[in-house]
């Protein structure tokens, strides 16, 4: 037997049918407790997240715009399979969102943005119509640097972070069918943000006297997991990091499973995104210094980089950063300091709310009666 039409599963009977028993479903029926979406899904996609000139100087993979295309499209159908049927949207060069959506049924798409800059301001100002919108959680696919931009746009993002990017510390790895379908119980208020989606610690950066990067009624400067100050002359390069540049590295979490600044931190003193405090890492020359870590800068590329002082660091803990000095953030060198000038660093638990996957999938199951 085989069952056709969308929403029904499939069978196929190679002997006597049997009867189904206990058969749970986190898809939406008519009493599963949710009807129409009353909230929209952001889907905010960076269409250059993952294909950058480190491709090419180390051997970091490339996400292709066809897996991103299908990535969209798994993340929509889960969604929809929870109920949520309403989704912001932006434009993009290569139509990613309209071509992964063109065949799928029961669904209503707002499409927000206006002239694309190709640069970082684009994700800014679709996250901010996201929020105008009053999109419930927003799925982000890119690396850091892509939900950062997310987290300069809305202070108080609900955000699913799927990776797509080349530095992936603060996306999480997670089919995205499932991702979906939990931004779908969120949207559609099957499941509380209570307990599923905590804030995730971040490093705010200001000048001393103001915040850093403000201009009008711009957000201040930040970094969801390393703001690192270099000796390097080019802002917005993405060229590996020189080891013999680096002065002084802020991480919000420390970890030996990635790559990047966080791996490097991970490997001197793992801190955890639940532990409440940072990292504080300060470097030298490595024919000098007497601790050497040997760590993966980026992926597919290791650096022997000289440890002056290593330490954790207590919340709202200053950490100063003296120009002349370029910083950069999350891996992407962003501002420069000039002589005189000098930068504030400290860390904070009041970044974007981060999407426990696995904790919204569970609280669903559990209300799910036994005998259901």
């Amino acid at each position: 037997m085989v069952g056709t039409g969308e929403g029904k599963g499939v069978l196929v009977a190679t002997g006597p049918a049997q009867p189904i028993r206990n058969v749970r479903s986190c898809a939406v029926t008519a009493d599963a407790g949710g009807t129409a979406s009353t909230a929209p899904i952001g889907l905010l996609v960076n269409p250059r997240a993952g294909t950058d000139i480190r491709r090419a100087v180390a051997a970091a993979g490339k996400v292709t715009l066809e897996e991103k295309i299908n990535v969209v499209r798994r993340v929509v159908l889960g969604a929809r399979e929870s109920g949520a049927t309403r989704f912001v949207v932006h434009h993009d060069p290569h139509r990613i969102v309209r071509r992964a959506t063109e065949t799928i049924r029961g669904i209503d798409l707002q499409w927000v943005g206006g002239a694309l800059t190709g640069t970082e301001q684009d994700s800014i100002d679709s996250v901010t119509a996201m929020r105008s919108a009053g999109c419930a959680v927003v799925v982000v696919l890119g690396g850091d640097g892509t939900n950062r931009a997310a987290a300069l746009a809305w202070p108080d993002l609900v955000v699913v972070p799927l990776s797509t990017g080349t530095n992936n510390a603060f996306p999480v790895f997670v089919e995205a069918t499932i991702a979906g379908a939990a931004a779908g119980h969120l949207a559609v208020g099957r499941v509380p943000l209570d307990g599923v989606a905590p804030r995730a610690k971040v490093v705010r950066l200001r000048l001393e006297g103001g915040e850093l990067g403000v201009r009008g009624d711009e957000p201040g400067e930040l970094a969801l997991v390393d703001a690192v100050a270099v000796d390097d002359p080019f802002v917005g390069s993405y060229e590996l990091f020189d080891p013999t540049t680096l002065r002084t590295a802020v991480l919000s979490r420390a970890d030996p499973s990635v790559v990047g600044f966080v791996g490097v931190g991970g490997l001197l003193d793992p801190v955890s995104p639940d532990d409440d405090e940072g990292l504080l890492v300060r470097f030298g020359p490595a024919d000098v210094c007497d601790r050497v870590v040997r760590g993966p800068t980026a992926p597919g590329h290791y650096d022997d980089l000289g440890v002056v002082e290593v330490r954790r660091l207590a919340f709202d803990e200053e950490v100063v950063f003296e120009g002349p000095v370029l910083l950069a953030f999350d891996g992407e060198r962003k501002r420069r300091l000039h002589a005189g000038e000098r930068a504030i660093a400290t860390v904070r638990r009041d970044g974007p709310r981060v999407v426990d996957v696995r904790a919204v999938m569970r609280r669903v199951v559990d209300a799910v009666p036994s005998g259901a």
